[in-house]
């Protein structure tokens, strides 16, 4: 890729169930040019998948996406990351509050805050799911990247499977 083109691109980044539904969804969004899987909001210092899935790390996995906004807008990336999860957070409670799973959108600047905050207004007051909508608007923190083989793990899955119609 070259400079210039970095340079239009934005990033954003979200958490909400496993990170593996999440990267998958957004892949394939148009004008998504990157995902990578990784963990945000905990304390240990260079996280792993065992650090994480016990939920002792306090990171949630996170998926961190860069897009082009020419092609699409943060705003439909929000549409894909509320229906590719449940905001309730009733999906994955033995995980608790503040587990690995917990629904979270991390804000990169003033601007996505605001849509997000607007957008999670707009669905709580839709009372579209029987249980109150969960997903936190906080921050983005540091992002450590998950271990290669996390990394498109469903692309990697089909290709081991061999998923090709016979």
């Amino acid at each position: 890729m070259q400079t210039r083109d970095r340079e239009r691109y934005e990033v954003a980044s979200f958490s909400g169930g496993p990170f593996w539904d999440l990267e998958a969804a957004f892949r394939r969004v148009e004008g998504v040019v990157s995902t990578a899987t990784g963990y945000s909001g905990g304390t240990v210092e260079e996280p792993c998948y065992v650090d994480v899935s016990t939920g002792e790390s306090g990171h949630a996995e996170t998926v961190l996406i860069g897009f082009d906004p020419a092609s699409v807008s943060y705003h439909d990336l929000l549409k894909v990351f509320i229906s590719a999860h449940d905001p309730t957070g009733r999906e994955y409670d033995e995980a608790g509050p503040g587990g690995p799973y917990r629904s979270v959108i991390w804000y990169h600047s003033p601007v996505q805050k605001t849509e997000a905050c607007a957008l999670l207004t707009e669905l709580r007051a839709s009372r579209r799911y029987d249980n109150p909508v969960l997903t936190a608007v906080m921050p983005a923190e540091r992002f450590w990247p998950a271990e290669e083989h996390h990394q498109q793990y469903y692309e990697k899955l089909a290709r081991y499977f061999d998923f090709r119609p016979r």
